[in-house]
Order: C-alpha cells, then sequence, then structure tokens
C-alpha cells in the first residue's frame, strides 16, 4: 500500500530550485481566487507542509495530512499554528464538510485509489478542491511520465466524484485544477 509515495529526504521537498519551480505563492493565490470568506483548509499529502505554511501565512487556519510521520513532524516545525495528522487520501479522518478549501499538491497520481481519494475529498470539502498535479508530457523534473495523469483522466475522476465545474490552469512547471 502506498508504493508510489514520496520516501527521498525531507530536505529534497523545501529545495529552493523545488519552490521556485512549484511556484508555492502562486498556486495558493490561485487556489483561492474567486472565494472570498474561506476560514480554513486541508492540505492532503503535506510533506514538509509547503503549501500549508503558504495558506497559514495567508490567514488560513491549516490542516495537514500525510502518510508519514518524518514529513508531519517537518510540516510542523515550519507550520507551528498547524494542526497535523497521519492519513491516507483514500480515508480522511474528519467529517463531513470540515474544510472550505481541500487542497492535493502533487499527490493525486501517488495515491493508490485515486478514485476514493477525490470522493472523499469532495466529503470534507464545502466549497473548492484544487489539485496540483504534473502536466502529462516528459520531463526531467518530477515523476516520471508513466506516472503522471492527463488533464481528461483527472476531470474524469472529478466529475465521477461528484464536482460539478472545473477550470484549469498551466503554470510553468505544474498545473493547477480547480473543482467546484
Amino acid at each position: 500500500m502506498h508504493e508510489r509515495r514520496y520516501n527521498h529526504a525531507v530536505e529534497r521537498l523545501r529545495d529552493a530550485d523545488r519552490v521556485e519551480r512549484l511556484e508555492v505563492e502562486r498556486v495558493t493565490r490561485l487556489a483561492l481566487e474567486g472565494l472570498p470568506g474561506v476560514k480554513s483548509v486541508l492540505d492532503i499529502g503535506t510533506g514538509t507542509g509547503l503549501f500549508a505554511q503558504q495558506f497559514a501565512a495567508l490567514g488560513l487556519q491549516v490542516t495537514g495530512l500525510d502518510v508519514n510521520p518524518e514529513m508531519l513532524e517537518a510540516a510542523r516545525q515550519h507550520v507551528p499554528g498547524g494542526v497535523f495528522k497521519e492519513g491516507v487520501a483514500e480515508k480522511l479522518p474528519f467529517t463531513d464538510g470540515s474544510f472550505d478549501l481541500v487542497f492535493m499538491g502533487l499527490l493525486l497520481h501517488e495515491t493508490d485509489d485515486r478514485q476514493a481519494a477525490l470522493r472523499e475529498a469532495r466529503r470534507v470539502a464545502t466549497r473548492r478542491l484544487a489539485v496540483l498535479e504534473w502536466p502529462e508530457e516528459e520531463s526531467s523534473f518530477g515523476p516520471q511520465h508513466e506516472h503522471r495523469l492527463s488533464f481528461e483522466t483527472i476531470r474524469l475522476l472529478a466529475q465521477q466524484a461528484g464536482f460539478r465545474e472545473s477550470q484549469s490552469t498551466r503554470l510553468n512547471n505544474v498545473v493547477l485544477y480547480l473543482f467546484e
């Protein structure tokens, strides 16, 4: 289970080049665009809390979830006001409608059951799901091509999970999908 989870050194997730490529500030701003009054965010697959830290800097109540306890410890250090729990995207330990925004940063391609992960995100999100993923193309940065998901696949999975509207924004190295 969770064979594709990220097992590299914690420091690598906060490497300056990686942070720049992921456009963290731009991604968090776009994830919130058009959603006035957002108060809470769940960062599924939070890792070291890179995106959680940026959401917290914007004044949101941040909860992070990850399968790796080592990552959670790093996240707690970077986001002292956040709440971090161990768990999997396919079975979220939260009640229905717990968060205004659910964020999955470079996680969906790593889940064991993408459909279950999206259904769970739908269950706990009251306003929006933001999914950050790698574009489906060859690249020397990020996962191998066969681990990347197409726009069509992500959109279909989200529709099957009960999301109605979607939009995508291609950034320099990643794609941000927004589902309502």
